[in-house]
């Protein structure tokens, strides 16, 4: 099939396509987005242990990532509407399905790998979706608001929804919200091939080099806070906060990842990204650490809070900037195959090690020097001659 998709200018960047990217890339990582409580809720209704848990998040978030990798094969070639419809089709079937497989542990996980390969390919078309428009830091500052603003409504209504009805309910709700939004399919845009200056790429072996650096970046980052992100629950725990305040704390630090996000949203274009760069990745580190060592409650909020709206203010940074390096879009795509992969390594590792009697606070040192290694990587990652004269 050929794609049919609009060509339009950056300067007419459809409203439709960016409603569907910034729908689609909030509703398809909420496993993520609401881990904490998921993860508490997995342990409790179902028994399972902090390695099966991060093994739920690996095998569901690797599904994710493979779709991506068959996204190499048919972007550019396949009506980008048509595979919108499909992978739409696979997430909300595999969502309501779920909750009739439980409680069995091993089925729910055939079952989210099934779910996984549909959210992957819809968050491929969201990217892509986005990368020409004029001002993809903004573009994608919005993709990250609308999966905070997700993120928020859920911590906060999940434990009320979890108490009433169980676990199946969050799947339940996810297919259906997911069924609501399918017509905006339609917005889904394919790449367009940049012409004039944007056309020069680096030579094969600096597209090389790049790709490695961008996939060790994107990677570090992602394990990082997915490790995280997944255990924050039992940080708060250890932190002395009660169970019944966990859920309404972690709801207020994705607030703070909002005003994350739309700061990001505000700057992108108006402040070099370099410099935006290092002042999220400093932040990540910096709030990482403080979760890790600092004691007390109030300790905690402040920790958890920064490293929310360290996240997300840097997170659209980081994809521009990966996005800025090739306009075929194969890069993105390959992007969101890490970011998957990412997803699903974090909380498996933070799962194990705590398995193997490491502490909570050595599994977050461990994860602060993650964000360090994806910092360096995308610094010392090489600039192809149509990004030279961005900051």
């Amino acid at each position: 099939m050929t794609v049919t998709s609009s060509t339009l200018p950056a300067t007419t960047f459809p409203r439709l396509t960016l409603i569907a990217l910034v729908a689609f890339a909030a509703i398809t990582p909420m496993a993520l987005l609401v881990a904490p409580a998921l993860a508490a809720q997995l342990g409790m209704e179902l028994g399972v242990g902090p390695s099966q848990i991060g093994t739920y998040f690996f095998v569901e978030n690797g599904a994710f990532s493979a779709a991506s990798l068959l996204s190499l094969a048919w972007l550019g070639r396949a009506n980008v509407r048509v595979v919108g419809v499909i992978a739409l089709a696979v997430f909300i079937i595999g969502n309501l399905a779920t909750p009739l497989v439980l409680p069995d542990y091993t089925n729910l996980l055939l079952i989210r790998a099934f779910t996984g390969f549909g959210g992957g390919t819809l968050m491929v078309l969201s990217m892509v979706s986005g990368q020409d428009a004029e001002n993809p830091d903004r573009v994608f500052g919005y993709w990250v608001v609308g999966q905070l603003v997700a993120g928020a409504i859920g911590l906060f209504l999940l434990p009320h929804l979890f108490a009433a009805f169980g676990l199946k309910s969050f799947y339940y709700v996810l297919g259906g919200i997911t069924l609501l939004l399918s017509p905006l399919y339609r917005g889904f845009l394919a790449p367009v091939a940049s012409e004039g200056s944007k056309s020069v790429a680096p030579t094969n072996g600096g597209f090389v080099l790049l790709a490695i650096l961008a996939v060790a970046a994107i990677l570090a980052f992602y394990i990082s806070i997915g490790g995280v992100w997944t255990f924050a629950s039992m940080a708060a725990t250890q932190a002395g906060i009660a169970n019944e305040s966990i859920g309404g704390i972690l709801a207020i630090a994705s607030l703070f990842g909002i005003a994350g996000a739309m700061l990001a949203t505000y700057l992108g274009g108006r402040s070099a990204r370099k410099a935006m760069l290092i002042l999220g990745y400093a932040i990540l580190v910096l709030s990482v650490v403080g979760i890790a060592m600092l004691k007390g409650g109030t300790g905690y909020i402040v920790a958890v809070c920064a490293f929310k709206f360290a996240w997300t203010f840097v997170l659209p940074f980081v994809i521009a900037e990966v996005a800025s390096r090739d306009p075929s879009g194969r890069l993105v795509a390959s992007t969101t195959l890490i970011i998957g992969t990412g997803l699903s390594l974090g909380p498996l590792f933070a799962g194990m090690l705590l398995d193997a009697a490491w502490s909570l606070g050595a599994v977050f040192i461990a994860a602060a020097l993650c964000g360090v290694l994806s910092f360096v990587c995308l610094f010392v990652a090489p600039k192809p001659q149509l990004d030279a004269g961005r900051g």
